[in-house]
């Protein structure tokens, strides 16, 4: 499956921006899907996750309550809405899926990555 990201930008704090995720090759419904993000100078960090069955979401806790990851299997797509945005929300955003058993949390589980799409959160 190949992974196309989008809708990343610059975003004043406290603005939202909704993140798109769009497979091709296979449907997203067959895949563990997931999030993550990159600050320059720092790890990757696991943002959001979703189970193939769509019936389960994980979210790192530093997004709890503004962050939601959803998916429209009409479209393979998979969304990350962003609201309460916070300039430490800052980073390179990546989408990854895989289609093994996974740890939703840890990126090494994930087999097939997006390119990454760049958020900036002024302040």
């Amino acid at each position: 499956v190949q992974l196309q990201a989008s809708g990343g930008g610059l975003v004043q704090a406290g603005g939202s921006l909704r993140l798109s995720c769009a497979a091709s090759g296979r449907p997203f419904s067959m895949y563990g899907t997931g999030w993550f993000r990159q600050a320059s100078g720092k790890e990757r960090e696991f943002v959001a996750a979703m189970s193939r069955s769509g019936e389960s979401t994980y979210y790192a806790d530093s997004v709890k309550g503004r962050f939601t990851i959803s998916r429209d299997n009409g479209k393979d797509t998979v969304y990350l809405q962003m609201n309460s945005l916070k300039p430490e929300d800052t980073a390179v955003y990546y989408c990854a899926a895989t289609s093994r058993n996974w740890f939703p949390t840890r990126a090494l589980t994930y087999a097939y990555w997006g390119q990454g799409t760049q958020v900036t959160v002024s302040s």
